[in-house]
């Protein structure tokens, strides 16, 4: 192949992903006649609305506030069947977007990227693909999903087992578990759903119990014609109220002083927030429950006793009461029926903290208590989060850097969208960023909007290239560690603060959200484009790279007069 020093690279930009956010930024991007095209590594767009096919699998935001807002008349002719849609109605809907704006013919599918490597002399990126493609941009945009790199446990014989066994991320198409006796394996947000959905409804069911989670409520119900009128009528509100609160949701946090409400009036707000749907229980609760150890304590007692009367065995119920973490620092699943799965007699949990797994063998699983012997595995164990996905890819910035190697004590980044030393590529949604702790499409609407601000901003000045400055990148990685300082999840082991037993290095903290709240981070998105793009430095076609930003507008505006003499 030609490279892009001979004829230019093959695009302007390409986007790795076409979920949710990729899907987006295609849009953006093609609005305003850019060459683009995304590369998406599986047959079909929609990310995790198309891999994660498991039973159960569906939204917990509401899904009016989930859709896209970019568009009137989308919100106006696409109805919602519930108000947490199930994953065959999501990706439907996605479908249906990249089908009425055209999208599809700009995304090539199976096209897995191996490695992205920065060329220093032409300020382009070349992907080498897994059938040994290669393409060139100029701009390179990530919208790899936050939860997309599926790990196993490192269990010894995992590879014996004569059954079924895969992750909730590869469930089959077609399985059919009718008379099965299932073994699950992981109680997180996906586990949580599966199970719920197959108590009952197979020969037996073994939940082996890593450790527990707070669970609250769906408290799910159908939209009917009535109120689905009635959403679309008050879509700017809806979005309105988005906009305003800390998690991009309809629920906002209540900031009256926790002791300074009585407890009856507490206990009356709680009883209401666990009869509502999605996660007011969560993000509509007293604001101190996340920041104050004995508030905390308070509510996750309350969900204690919540649990206790809905799980019929009093010692199944205790072992279902976490006990080294409290409500809210771990990303709270929400549940239909979760704890009255196990009053089923088919069903059992096994609490692998009292008696862990010893190996998995040729007929099911081996505890130390006993054998559990299975015709199916699941393995809802999660993922390698938000950085996974980055970990997958061999980027390679300036001077053959492996972002790999330098994330390895965790991420570093500029805003959550920039890298240092990796010219000319832009992460939406990822580390650091807003999309990470917040309602997913608000995000990344947020970030798409802001990266497409900047790309407008550098083809003004006429440059080719653009990078973060080493101290500005420095500077917001403390600022993420410092926000995380006033939460109490600084001291949870999960996701959230990056640990992964699963993953050697991810047993300690791994600073990967950002924590301040969706309107203040668009206010330090807005505040930095308003300062002419601080701590970003923009090169000019066959300058010396890192002319600050005013440089390269004067650089710009001086070929601009000679165009307007000429």
């Amino acid at each position: 192949m030609a490279g892009a020093s001979d004829r230019g690279p093959d695009h302007e930009f390409i986007v790795i992903g076409a979920g949710l956010c990729g899907l987006y930024a295609l849009h953006r991007l093609l609005e305003t006649g850019r060459d683009v095209i995304a590369l998406e590594a599986h047959p079909g767009l929609g990310g995790t609305w198309y891999k994660n096919r498991y039973p159960g699998c569906r939204f917990d935001s509401e899904s009016y506030t989930y859709g896209y807002s970019f568009s009137a008349d989308l919100l106006q002719e696409w109805d919602w069947s519930e108000h947490f849609a199930a994953q065959p109605e999501t990706l439907r809907y996605l479908n249906h977007v990249a089908d009425r704006f055209h999208l599809r013919r700009h995304i090539r599918f199976d096209s897995v990227v191996r490695s992205a490597v920065f060329d220093d002399h032409t300020s382009t990126w070349t992907l080498e693909l897994g059938d040994g493609q290669r393409l060139t941009c100029r701009f390179l945009l990530t919208a790899l999903g936050l939860l997309s790199a599926p790990m196993k446990p490192r269990i010894p014989g995992i590879q014996s087992f004569r059954g079924v066994s895969f992750h909730t991320y590869d469930w089959p198409e077609g399985l059919d578990l009718t008379g099965k006796r299932v073994g699950v394996i992981g109680t997180g947000s996906t586990g949580v759903q599966i199970i719920a959905e197959l108590a009952g409804r197979v020969a037996g069911l073994d939940v082996f119990q890593l450790k527990p989670n707070w669970c609250a409520p769906l408290n799910n119900s159908p939209i009917g014609a009535e109120e689905m009128a009635h959403i679309k009528a008050s879509y700017d509100e809806i979005f309105a109220r988005c906009a305003e609160t800390p998690g991009g949701f309809i629920h906002g946090p209540d900031r009256r002083p926790f002791h300074e409400v009585s407890r009856e009036e507490r206990l009356a707000l709680w009883e209401r927030l666990y009869a509502s749907p999605g996660f007011g229980i969560w993000l509509g609760n007293f604001r101190d429950i996340l920041l104050d150890e004995d508030a905390n304590r308070e509510f996750s007692d309350f969900v204690a006793g919540k649990i206790r009367e809905r799980v019929h065995d009093p010692v199944t119920a205790e072992k279902l009461i976490p006990r080294d973490h409290g409500f809210g620092v771990h990303r709270v699943p929400l549940e239909t029926g979760y704890y009255e799965a196990y009053n089923h007699e088919s069903v059992r949990l096994v609490d692998l903290e009292e008696t862990p797994i010893v190996e998995i063998n040729e007929t099911g699983v081996a505890t130390s208590a006993g054998q559990f012997d299975l015709d199916v595995i699941v393995y809802a164990t999660g993922f390698d989060a938000i950085t996974g996905s980055y970990d997958r890819i061999d980027f390679r910035g300036r001077d053959g850097v492996k972002l790999r190697e330098r994330w390895a004590d965790g991420p570093t980044t500029y805003l959550g969208a920039l890298i240092a030393g990796f010219p000319n590529l832009v992460m939406l949604g990822g580390p650091h960023s807003a999309s990470v702790a917040t309602n997913f499409p608000r995000a990344i609407e947020t970030s798409v909007d802001w990266a497409a601000h900047l790309f407008a901003h550098v083809t003004d000045l006429g440059c080719n290239r653009l990078e973060c400055e080493p101290g500005a990148e420095k500077e917001w990685t403390q600022h993420i560690q410092d926000l995380y300082q006033r939460q109490l999840l600084r001291k949870a082991k999960s996701w959230f603060t990056g640990y992964n037993p699963n993953i050697p290095g991810h047993d300690r903290t791994r600073y990967l959200i950002y924590t301040g709240g969706a309107p203040r981070y668009r206010r330090e998105l807005d505040e930095v484009a308003g300062d002419g793009y601080r701590g970003l430095v923009f090169s000019s076609p066959g300058e010396v790279p890192h002319l600050t930003s005013t440089a390269c507008q004067r650089e710009g505006e001086q070929r601009m007069r000679g165009v307007e003499h000429d």
